[in-house]
């Protein structure tokens, strides 16, 4: 497993991908499922919260979170309409729990900022919902040393790298990419990339 120790030292900033490269993503959904399965049993009383859960979490584990409403309103014939509620929570919910950064991505970051290094979190998806997340995430210390970039605000994902290295006045060999979607990006940009499996065990 990789450390900062190892990282190339000519390197001014870091720019990190959020979902599952900063943070386990199934923390995330699990929440968001526990809120809407007890949504659903306080308005229909029925299913249980705790069978809805549970297979919220076995569609999830199987198939992924795409299809995880579908699967779940066929099994238990809730009305459609509670589609709307699932989605709104994937945006705006306020979870019961913090979101916690992978163990060694926040002893990566500390080094980061002890080095006197840029951090730039490059943040994929629907910015409202992105942004709820990182609000919830338990950042400590590190809130004060990010930079947040969402792809969404730009015409496309290498305008958004361009511009965080114009705004920074950054050269794209003091960058390094710890990420896991980016890689072909990264080399068309001749950007250094790191798969963050390297950083994080069992990923």
């Amino acid at each position: 497993m990789l450390n900062y120790q190892e990282l190339s030292s000519n390197k001014k900033a870091f720019i990190f991908e959020l979902d599952e490269v900063l943070y386990p993503e199934r923390d995330f959904y699990l929440q968001v499922y526990y809120l809407f399965s007890h949504f659903i049993e306080y308005v229909e009383t029925v299913p249980p919260a705790s069978d809805l859960l549970e297979l919220m979490k076995k569609v999830y584990e199987i198939h992924g979170h795409k299809h995880v409403f579908e699967r779940v309103h066929a099994a238990f014939d809730f009305d459609a309409k509670y589609r709307e509620n699932f989605d709104r929570l994937l945006l705006s919910a306020q979870l019961p729990l913090k979101l916690e950064l992978h163990d060694s991505m926040l002893d990566l970051l500390n080094d980061i900022v002890k080095a006197g290094k840029q951090i730039f979190i490059y943040v994929q998806g629907n910015p409202e919902g992105q942004l709820n997340k990182i609000r919830q995430m338990e950042w400590g210390n590190l809130a004060n040393h990010l930079k947040v970039y969402f792809i969404a605000e730009f015409k496309d994902d290498s305008t958004a790298l361009k511009c965080m290295m114009d705004n920074h006045e950054l050269n794209s060999d003091e960058l390094i990419i710890i990420g896991a979607q980016t890689a072909t990006l990264a080399a068309e940009l001749k950007i250094d990339f790191i798969h963050h499996s390297r950083f994080v065990p069992n990923c």
